[in-house]
């Protein structure tokens, strides 16, 4: 288990391990705020996500809950918002494939 901080001191041009093996899938961002992400992860570093072919959706302007949304998008497919999106790793409190969202 890594100390609380290292990602701090990480290499930005170093993909952790765990995240290594989601480049290039579709992946759901849930952050800490009102906010969720989907879209291709197509890089990360010490600071940020890189998303493309994105949907940054602000739970302030829908009545959907989180759960609700995500598993929408996954029965009727993304709604692309952003060709290309960086999120703060700060921010984000959980990364699930796409493909992992329960359907049922």
């Amino acid at each position: 288990m890594l100390p609380i901080g290292v990602d701090a001191i990480m290499d930005p041009t170093e993909t952790p391990g765990s995240l290594s093996g989601l480049i290039g899938q579709v992946v759901v961002l849930d952050l800490k705020a009102n906010y969720v992400c989907l879209g291709t992860l197509a890089g990360v570093d010490a600071l940020f996500y890189e998303l493309t072919d994105a949907d940054f959706h602000d739970f302030r302007d829908s009545l959907a809950t989180r759960e609700v949304y995500v598993f929408d998008s996954a029965r009727l497919g993304i709604r692309r918002n952003r060709a290309r999106v960086l999120v703060l790793r700060d921010e984000v409190v959980a990364v699930t494939r796409f493909a992992d969202i329960s359907e049922s």
